[in-house]
Parts: structure tokens; sequence; C-alpha cells
């Protein structure tokens, strides 16, 4: 496919942000937008955080300590980003920082959660927001299949009342989220790995919105 940076805003997005609950299929439409407008990518590096396993058996243990190594991960992702020529370039991102705190929220106690603000809210000082968010949702059950149609084996650990938990905290989070353009995508029937069509769709529709907040949902035909 061919690089089509052509997007109907004068000032395009540079620096798109995909976002979403674990299942949903960020880093899989993330590679394919790269490709199409001729981005880098920056990814999530979840394989390297040696404490997600252990977080996945017992979660009161192993927050914190995941919740951390997170965040300093993808603070200095897009810290070594700035100073690149990537940077200018453009890239997308299966991530958006600014979303950090949603999963803190979530998992750690109270004392846990004062020393994760101070943390961030230092980290956070220099990083911009993206110049567009695209946040993917799917019902929880849907989630839940495709996690386990992927095969990661500690990832079946999740019990379907956090992922229901996780679920609902991203919709209040975008409910209210304004710092960016975005784009709102009904991803409970889009396969954006096997169905050109439906990223075609996605991607024809995501080069002519303007900024704001946008709804996308796939016609079939």
């Amino acid at each position: 496919m061919q690089n089509r940076p052509l997007f109907k805003s004068d000032v395009p997005p540079r620096h798109i942000a995909i976002e979403g609950p674990i299942g949903v299929g960020k880093s899989t439409l993330m590679r394919r937008l790269a490709e199409s407008l001729g981005y880098a990518t920056l990814e999530e590096k979840a394989d390297e955080n040696p404490f997600l396993e252990r977080f996945y058996s017992n979660r009161q243990h192993a927050a914190l300590a995941t919740q951390l190594f997170f965040l300093f991960q993808r603070a200095q992702q897009l810290s070594d980003l700035q100073q690149s020529d990537l940077f200018a370039q453009g890239y997308v991102a299966d991530f958006l920082f600014q979303k950090d705190p949603l999963f803190a929220q979530l998992t750690l106690d109270a004392n846990e959660l004062e020393l994760y603000q101070k943390v961030y809210q230092q980290l956070a000082v220099d990083l911009p927001p993206a110049d567009l968010v695209i946040y993917l949702q799917a019902p929880s059950k849907v989630l839940k299949d495709r996690i386990q149609q992927r095969g990661v084996r500690f990832e079946r650990n999740i019990d379907s009342h956090y992922l229901e938990q996780v679920n609902e905290a991203y919709s209040e989070y975008f409910l209210h989220y304004s710092a960016s353009p975005l784009l709102i995508v009904n991803a409970e029937d889009i396969d954006f790995a096997h169905n050109d069509r439906d990223y075609q769709q996605l991607l024809d529709y995501l080069l002519e919105i303007p900024s704001g907040r946008h709804y996308f949902n796939p016609t079939f035909f």
C-alpha cells in the first residue's frame, strides 16, 4: 500500500496514539497505519515488563511494580523519540502516556497511588499530548475471546471481572477526554489483521476527518 499522508486538515496529525483495553487490536492497527502513512511505530513492550506475569496471577502484590515499570518505560520511549528524527517524521503509538493513571487508579491502594502520582507528575511535565487519539472499544466478552485466541500464556489468568473494570474505566476516561482530537472506533466486528475492507474504510475515514470528536462504525454491504 502506498503512503497516503493526505489528511483533510491543513496540519496533519504527526503523532497518533491508539488506545483501548487489552485484546481490542491496538498493535495491529498501529502497524498498518504506520505503513500506510509512512510513519514510525512506537510500540508498548509488555513482554519486557518482568512483573506483568506476576500481576496477572496476583494483582495486589505486583501492581505497583508493574505500573511503575510501564510508566518509566513509556516515558523513556517518548523522551528518546523527541530527540530523534522520527519525532519530526511522525509516529503511531499503541499507547497514550496521559492515560497511564487509569490502571493505577484501578489497581493500587491509597498509599501506592499517592507515590505513583508523584512519579507520574514529574515524568509527564515535558511530554506533549498526541495530535490524534484513536480509541478502540469492544464489549468485554469480545476482548476475552480475543485474548484467549492469541494464546499468550499468562494473559489467560485475566479474570472477567477485572477485564470488565478495565473496559468501563476506558469508557469513562474517553467520555471526558479533550486533550487531543479523538476518533472513537467500534471495534467489536472489525478485523484489522485479516480484513482489508475493514482497514481501508477506517483509513479513508481517518484521512478525511477534521479536528474534534468523531465516531466510526464500519459499514457492511
